[in-house]
């Protein structure tokens, strides 16, 4: 689900072009696998609509005049909020990329007191849009951010969407001299009819902090049913199954043993209408407190997430 205002900027899309839509830059694809939309702010994908059934939907909205949701309409697998906030706020929604740290965790924020921004600084940095290579089946988008963003590491982007899947790698290289321990996230905002009827498969029996009861840590007892506000994080490398009862969608994860399993229930954050707020669910690739990475100098660490139909 996605504003209306992009909608139209999709729909006014002939194979591939440059805008401008919430005072960011935006690279639009409307090509016969599907569609496609990057913010060259944070490099995050904020819409994904392989052409399938679901593709043949009509763009209508599904609230009333008086709701703020009523500026988001159907259609594609993420979700972004109808009121972003202005630059150099983030955009809530779809895939941002949080780097060099997730969260709170400020493993890598080089500040003196360690006061950098929630998330780190990726996913409001302006990226460049380094190359574009198309195919019949697809594209692949390769993107880097335009100004430093650590003294040691460079992080990239590559997005490939095709009319079956969507795939996006945050890969970091360590340039310095010294080890650094990072962690982060691709922050999956996942469209679904109602986040509290929503069914969460293969983390059975994992292991999982509960950051609404102070971190206390538990087991999952049999399958996740969402049924109110979560904020979780599991110890667990398996795919997993998104199923809101209209779409059952398959989440692979790549350089990651943590899942995030987030929705804010009944105390939505600002920029998000409780209503707006009820249409996703995160199910996020992470790497967190239960698995950073420390990075020495000359390696690399590819953290990847890969949306696809389940079968």
């Amino acid at each position: 689900m996605i504003p209306e205002t992009l909608r139209a900027l999709l729909d006014a899309t002939q194979g591939q072009r440059r805008a401008e839509w919430a005072g960011r830059e935006v690279w639009l694809a409307n090509e016969a696998w599907g569609e496609l939309a990057v913010s060259l702010q944070g490099a995050q994908v904020l819409h994904y609509q392989p052409c399938a059934p679901e593709a043949t939907q009509a763009h209508a909205t599904t609230s009333s005049p008086d709701q703020r949701e009523d500026a988001l309409v159907p259609g594609g697998w993420l979700w972004v909020t109808p009121t972003p906030q202005e630059r150099p706020g983030a955009i809530r929604g779809g895939i941002p990329l949080c780097w060099p740290w997730f969260a709170d965790e400020h493993t890598a924020d080089e500040s003196s007191d360690r006061s950098g921004p929630m998330h780190g600084p990726a996913r409001k940095a302006d990226w460049r849009l380094d190359a574009v290579d198309e195919h019949e089946e697809g594209v692949e988008l390769h993107l880097s951010p335009l100004e430093r963003l650590h003294s040691q590491l460079m992080p990239r982007a590559v997005i490939q969407a095709n009319a079956q899947r969507l795939h996006v790698e945050l890969i970091t290289e360590h340039t310095g001299e010294t080890p650094v321990k990072i962690t982060g996230a691709l922050h999956s905002y996942l469209a679904v009819d109602d986040a509290f009827a929503c069914r969460v498969e293969g983390l059975a029996g994992a292991r999982y902090l509960d950051k609404l009861q102070d971190f206390a840590e538990s087991e999952q007892q049999g399958e996740l049913g969402v049924r109110s506000g979560i904020d979780r994080i599991y110890h667990s490398n398996a795919e997993t199954w998104l199923d809101d009862g209209q779409r059952r969608l398959r989440i692979a994860r790549q350089g990651s043993d943590s899942v995030v399993v987030w929705n804010p229930g009944d105390t939505p954050p600002a920029d998000t209408s409780l209503a707006a707020a009820r249409r996703f669910l995160c199910v996020e690739s992470a790497n967190t407190r239960l698995d950073p990475v420390w990075l020495v100098p000359g390696a690399q660490h590819l953290l990847g997430t890969t949306l696809s139909r389940a079968s």
